[in-house]
């Protein structure tokens, strides 16, 4: 890939994480170097600690200093935890603007915005930071469409519920 590419993974359906996580390892398999840096998930979360054994390609970063979720923090740990995010931001930029990897996966950063954590135009600079060879993936269950206009992709993800009454199946 020769120029920049951005995607967005959102919506209220699962499976965004490992969407993109999905991308991260097929990048890696190319010969790629991956980052992913996650927010919102507390650091007792360990979803993706497997990623930990495929350093160096995939090397995954969690600024989160509390184990519980952000919503389950008191308002004070909540405030502490808002700077630890804003140094997992300020070191996503400096990973953009030095290309130090070849994908960057922001996993859960579309959450931020939602939580009043930071505003969807303080993503900008974010995207405008993408260098060319640089592919960077954005998740979360918030759309912030007003990004759409800056990447290249969407993807929308939504829970659609089946009963048996409308659903027939072939037995």
């Amino acid at each position: 890939m020769d120029k920049k590419y951005i995607h967005i993974y959102c919506g209220t359906g699962g499976g965004k994480s490992s969407a993109a996580i999905g991308q991260g390892i097929k990048a890696a398999c190319a010969g790629k170097n991956v980052f992913v840096i996650q927010f919102l998930k507390g650091k007792a979360e360990s979803e993706l600690d497997y990623l930990k054994r495929l350093e160096p390609e995939i090397k995954l970063f969690c600024f989160d200093k509390f184990p519980e979720r952000y919503n389950e923090l008191t308002e004070e740990e909540k405030q502490e935890e808002i700077g630890h995010i804003r140094n997992g931001l300020n070191f996503a930029k400096k990973v953009l603007v030095t290309s130090e990897c070849d994908v960057l996966i922001l996993d859960e950063i579309l959450g931020l915005p939602q939580k009043g954590i930071i505003t969807e135009e303080e993503l900008l600079p974010l995207l405008e930071a993408v260098g060319d060879g640089v592919e960077l993936i954005l998740t979360g269950i918030s759309r912030c469409k007003s990004l759409w206009p800056y990447v290249d992709e969407v993807t929308e993800v939504q829970t659609a519920y089946c009963s048996d009454d409308i659903v027939q199946r072939d037995i």
